[in-house]
């Protein structure tokens, strides 16, 4: 079989590709994932996947999964959506949290599949929405105790607690929420032969 490589460093990532049962590797792709001038959210993680992939090419060879996330919060019309990163502390965090009380987030999470082997390249960008419940501060304040998700885009962790601070969830696969989208990569996979279905893995 065809050696399954994650172009991640990500635990999230790493526990949600374990799910689908299949052997891989991990290694952390090294490359500047600042945004260009100009370029929208979507174009981004587009980018980011792909070049997470092929970054890892350069040292390892078979089937690469590479994936890149942003959340973004719309202003209105007249207003670019804002990205918002990871907040790194608790005073972003709430500020992150108080803008999102009341608000839709939108995730985009890029999915690439690289066969070394071919030069196929695969990608998609998943768009996971999120409508967040009008918050207090003494919510905001309580979660980030109890879940310190500082290193989390958008201030939570939705595979957790951060599941309290939602009204509604609007989207095709959950997964694509935490980091990886698992349905898409079923189909990316089985287009390269590997069934996730069957022993012939």
């Amino acid at each position: 079989m065809v050696s399954l490589i994650l172009a991640s460093s990500s635990p999230f990532r790493k526990t949600l590709l374990a799910k689908l049962g299949l052997t891989f590797e991990a290694y952390s792709p090294k490359i500047d994932e600042s945004r260009k001038k100009g370029e929208t959210p979507e174009q981004l993680v587009y980018r980011l996947a792909q070049e997470k992939a092929k970054e890892i090419a350069k040292t390892h060879h078979g089937l690469i999964i590479a994936s890149d996330q942003v959340a973004t919060l719309a202003h209105g019309k007249n207003t670019d959506d804002e990205i918002l990163t990871k907040p790194k502390n608790h005073e972003n965090a709430i500020k992150q949290l108080q803008k999102s009380s009341g608000n839709i987030v939108t995730f985009l999470t890029s999915l690439t599949l690289l066969n070394t082997n071919t030069n196929n390249i695969q990608t998609k960008v998943e768009t996971f929405k999120v409508v967040f419940k009008d918050l207090s501060i003494e919510q905001i304040a309580y979660y980030l105790k109890k879940e310190t998700p500082y290193n989390c885009a958008g201030s939570f962790k939705s595979e957790s607690l951060g599941i309290s601070l939602f009204k509604r969830m609007i989207g095709n696969d959950p997964n694509s929420l935490v980091g990886l989208p698992l349905i898409q990569l079923i189909t990316m996979l089985e287009n390269e032969g590997i069934s996730i279905l069957t022993d012939n893995n």
